[in-house]
């Protein structure tokens, strides 16, 4: 990109340019201070930028205009390609109504409000979110949405924590699957560390289930938090019987792909105590990471100690149904030291997205997008099973997602399909460092028989370039 090149400035130079010099005065003067340089004088000199910012020159709307559409130009979105990236976001169909409809302006601009009486239709539609979500997980009480799957999962563990400490066996002990990735498992400790909770990992077999035998050193903890399915895909039928091992005393907390309760049996209705999930799939695009929305449920006796918003539907003095916040207290909103949870606003218009689209699928739509995106896994496992020098690592049920072996190292692989014109897949060894050789494919509704076919033509050429395969 040209630019115009314009005199570097230095930073003092800059701010002694800046307008309404009187004022500034009259604002240092009141901190005690007689300079810029006095303000910033806490910031340690080796992390202070020292000469001449490389600025360019003051550019119009247009050549600003046509700068950025240069710049996105050189970017790759998962639809321009075939594209089997996964790994926490999918790439699912959301019809194109649900965003004309979130558009809308008292959608666009809402915030939650303290006001119920102006904001009974958001109210309304926020309600509507839980109870779809509610419906979805097979339990009684949904919240108003999380920042992300992953701070639902750490809130769910010290919601546990709250609700089991004083009965359990193992205080302020919780135990997370050895497989949950460490992005979400970093979060995770960034939430327990203050409140000195002990996170234990639970092992897994080579088959990528639980290892139930191990699940016994569980029971009396506060909590158990796994996947279905999990972080490599696979629907492990084990999860079923944990209620029973671990017991009542302690929370059984259920990480769910929401698509995948389309045909996979919902969480609540084999002992999930808690329900938690990455809403994304659900009425918002990938759009880079971001924004993102947690889905959050639970059984009643979680009910007053879990994080976040809660609409409660009643009746009015008139006779009328009524909406408003309830149950969870202020304090959790605006008093940061009197709050369980450190939740401060919630994702309300991307939630609002995942409640259009389940109302535009409703139970049928949802099972057949739950089936799409199963279809198009079990077409792309037995299409790269045959594929020479592609093997799968687990001989398993999976939904949307599984891994492969291929030969030589996975980084140099995604790297020879990228410049085929493939995005192949995810690379395991960034979660799990052994796992060098192994790629995680994900398919949703969007993959097709062509791009199964092309990925399956490039392995192969990989595996000959590899020299693998003669």
């Amino acid at each position: 990109m040209d630019f115009i090149a314009a005199p570097a400035q230095s930073v003092s130079t800059m701010v002694d340019q800046l307008p309404n010099r009187g004022r500034e005065a009259e604002m240092l003067k009141e901190m005690g201070l007689k300079s810029m340089e006095d303000l910033f004088a806490d910031i340690p000199s080796d992390v202070r930028f020292q000469g001449a910012l490389p600025l360019p020159a003051p550019q119009s709307e247009e050549e600003i205009l046509r700068d950025a559409r240069h710049l996105l130009g050189a970017n790759t979105d998962l639809g321009s390609r075939p594209s089997f990236l996964g790994g926490g976001l999918y790439r699912n169909y959301v019809p194109a109504s649900v965003f004309q409809l979130v558009t809308r302006g008292e959608f666009l601009t809402a915030y939650t409000p303290y006001q119920p009486e102006v904001s009974q239709g958001m109210l309304q539609a926020m309600w509507e979110f839980q109870t779809l979500v509610s419906e979805l997980v097979g339990l009684p009480i949904a919240n108003l949405s999380l920042y992300d799957g992953s701070t639902a999962a750490a809130e769910a563990l010290t919601c546990a924590v709250r609700v089991h400490n004083r009965k359990a066996s193992q205080p302020n002990t919780v135990y997370v699957s050895a497989l949950t990735p460490p992005d979400k498992l970093s979060v995770m400790h960034n939430y327990c560390q203050g409140a000195e909770i002990d996170i234990r990992m639970l092992a897994h077999h080579e088959d990528g289930t639980l290892d139930l035998g191990a699940l016994a050193e569980a029971a009396g903890s506060c909590g158990v938090y796994l996947e279905q399915p999990n972080p490599l895909g696979v629907l492990d039928e084990g999860l079923t019987g944990v209620k029973s091992i671990i017991g009542e005393n302690t929370a059984l907390i259920v990480g769910v792909q929401p698509i995948s309760l389309g045909v996979v049996e919902a969480p609540g209705h084999y002992g999930a105590d808690i329900v938690v999930g990455e809403g994304q799939p659900l009425g918002s695009p990938v759009t880079a990471g971001g924004p993102l929305y947690g889905i959050f449920a639970c059984t009643k006796p979680y009910l007053r100690l879990m994080p976040g918003r809660i609409v409660g539907r009643s009746i009015d003095v008139d006779g009328k149904e009524a909406y408003c916040l309830t149950l969870s207290t202020r304090e959790q909103h605006i008093r940061r030291h009197r709050a369980t949870s450190n939740i401060c606003t919630n994702e309300t218009l991307i939630a609002l997205m995942g409640a259009m689209h389940m109302a535009l699928l409703g139970p049928d739509g949802l099972r057949d997008l739950a089936h799409r995106n199963m279809l198009a896994c079990q077409r792309a496992k037995e299409t790269l099973a045959k594929t020479p020098g592609v093997d799968l690592v687990h001989d398993a049920p999976h939904f949307n997602e599984f891994a492969i072996t291929v030969p030589g190292s996975a980084k140099d692989c995604l790297a020879y399909l990228d410049s085929n014109g493939i995005i192949g897949g995810f690379d395991l060894s960034t979660w799990y460092p052994d796992a060098t050789q192994q790629i995680l494919v994900t398919t949703t509704d969007q993959t097709t028989a062509q791009d199964i076919d092309a990925l399956a033509a490039q392995l192969a050429m990989w595996a000959t370039h590899s020299g693998v395969v003669a």
